[in-house]
């Protein structure tokens, strides 16, 4: 994990005004390796990071800001951070939420992100994604299958799921892994607010100062 103080955290959004793909080239030389990598599929373009139409958005769907957060169910930090920036957005009331597997943690992470959104072919990947992150034990694959069944998805269909569509979650996680490896993200949790990139776990009243900055940058274009 990457912690940062506020000050910090704001000089690290003026990197990144400008848009994203831009800021991912001043990152560093695997962000722009990944980025140049890419041509009419940028990882980095606005609509893959902030708008990809495979991962279900939480929040407000129709908010103003969109906060991404790459993170890893098994990663305390994630854990902990979690239900305030669920409240930060509920009180909020015009922020839009993606959650972005980037499972880094080992097997049980992998399996975990690849039940959830296999989940999704019920309409229940963010109940999915609630229930894995609110475990305050290890995770496990029985642990996880557990935890998905008590909150209403269809483990069996969702291993069948898995299966059949294996190659579109993979395909997830793969531009979830490049455009944190491109943002120069170096582990979990991550975010982007608006357009400014974010590394490290944030307070409330941080998360609040990002999205004013990220309103006030929207703004001025």
């Amino acid at each position: 994990m990457l912690s940062i103080n506020l000050n910090k955290l704001l000089l690290s959004r003026r990197t990144v005004l400008g848009g994203l793909a831009l800021a991912a080239t001043t990152l560093s030389a695997e962000g722009r390796e990944a980025a140049a990598a890419k041509t009419e599929d940028d990882v980095l373009s606005e609509a893959a990071v902030l708008r990809d139409p495979d991962i279900p958005a939480a929040g407000n769907p129709d908010g103003d800001i969109t906060i991404v957060e790459y993170f890893d169910y098994q990663c305390p930090y994630c854990r902990k951070v979690e239900p305030e920036l669920r409240q930060v957005a509920q009180d909020d009331g015009k922020v839009r939420l993606v959650f972005k597997d980037w499972p880094v943690l080992g097997g049980a992470s992998i399996y975990a992100a690849r039940m959830a959104l296999a989940s999704r072919y019920q309409d229940k990947y963010i109940e999915a994604h609630d229930a894995l992150i609110a475990l305050n034990s290890k995770l496990t694959e029985p642990v996880a299958r557990d935890l998905l069944a008590k909150a209403g998805i269809d483990v069996d269909r969702a291993t069948r799921d898995l299966q059949a569509k294996a190659a579109e979650i993979d395909a997830v996680l793969g531009r979830n892994k490049e455009q944190a490896a491109a943002f120069g993200f170096r582990g979990t949790p991550s975010f982007i607010v608006g357009k400014f990139r974010v590394p490290g776990v944030l307070t409330m009243a941080q998360f609040d100062q990002a999205i004013a900055d990220a309103r006030a940058a929207a703004k001025k274009k």
